[in-house]
């Protein structure tokens, strides 16, 4: 009889543990809470073929959008931590949505696993061809002589560009008139033609109109500056000090991912992230290459939070 209970509680072991270890064996969906097309979008879609590859089961983009992001995020904090429902992401949801919504249906920093953030990239800060300001000094001397006379696009309330702008205000001592569009296209369609003044746009969306011409950068918020665009100094090289950005893409799961499975995860998406063709897609474009570990993320993710919380705060900002 001992040795019956003995091969059941065995048995009822190996049953119980056998779905992690086989994980996965069906297809894995990949939220993305944004509309197709974008960065977090065009991510999503670069790391699926080598995660199918490597996993050997199909990855699928969902696109969820709506309520900045939220929507898609809550979607993925209430589905189940089995490793078959992801979320890649801007920061958006995780670290700006929380503390500019009033209400959020989820908790950041609480109901996700966090796997790896893949990419950031800088803004920049561009001004149309035919605009009078040659130099990030010249934009703030105009900004302080007619306060909120100079317009700044942005892709929306709360946006990277936009909270870049708050902060460009706050450490250079000056103001401008925010002017939101729904998304970064009208935006920057209305600074080609001149109908705002300046904008902080990631580096990926206005690469190709500061190449050809149409468009001025007077400053990008990198540490450093860019191998793409080396004759364009830092915010910090102009005078404005601690206001360095990255727009940044992120993995996530719902909270309480198995450990096998998250290792498994954590594993193929550095090795996604890396594989040359996707790694070169990215940096052609003026992202780098993350690929943190779940511990740094969690870090960054708390800087992060922590920061923006600030500067919504003290710049008093909402989108309700």
């Amino acid at each position: 009889m001992k040795k019956i209970l003995t091969a059941l509680a065995l048995g009822a072991a190996i049953a119980a543990s056998a779905p992690a270890f086989a994980w996965p064996d069906h297809a894995v969906t990949i939220v993305v809470p944004f509309p197709p097309g974008g960065s977090t979008d065009t991510l999503a879609r670069s790391l699926t073929p080598s995660l199918q590859r490597q996993l050997g089961q199909s990855f699928v983009v969902d696109n969820k959008a709506g309520a900045t992001g939220t929507i898609g995020a809550n979607h993925v904090a209430r589905a189940a931590p089995d490793g078959y429902t992801l979320m890649v992401t801007s920061l958006g949801p995780l670290v700006i949505a929380p503390h500019l919504l009033k209400s959020v249906p989820y908790d950041a920093g609480k109901d996700f696993d966090l796997l790896t953030v893949a990419v950031q990239a800088p803004n920049v800060l561009v001004v149309p061809a035919a605009s009078p300001y040659k130099t990030v000094g010249d934009l703030v001397k105009a900004a302080k002589q007619a306060p909120r006379s100079l317009t700044f696009a942005s892709s929306g309330v709360g946006s990277s560009d936009h909270l870049t702008a708050e902060l460009f205000w706050q450490q250079s001592g000056s103001t401008g008139l925010h002017v939101p569009y729904k998304g970064g296209a009208p935006a920057i369609q209305d600074l080609l033609g001149s109908q705002v003044t300046a904008s902080f746009q990631n580096i990926n969306a206005v690469l190709p109109h500061i190449r050809s011409g149409k468009l001025r950068a007077l400053a990008i918020t990198s540490l450093k500056r860019s191998s793409l665009l080396p004759d364009v100094p830092t915010l910090d090289e102009t005078g404005v000090k601690n206001a360095d950005v990255y727009s940044w893409q992120a993995v996530v799961a719902p909270r309480n991912l198995p450990a096998d499975i998250k290792n498994k995860l954590h594993a193929a998406l550095v090795k996604a992230i890396n594989e040359p063709e996707v790694r070169q897609r990215f940096v052609d474009v003026g992202f780098e290459i993350v690929a943190n570990t779940p511990e740094e993320f969690a870090a960054f993710q708390q800087r992060e939070s922590d920061r923006w919380k600030q500067i919504i705060q003290q710049r008093k900002i909402g989108a309700d």
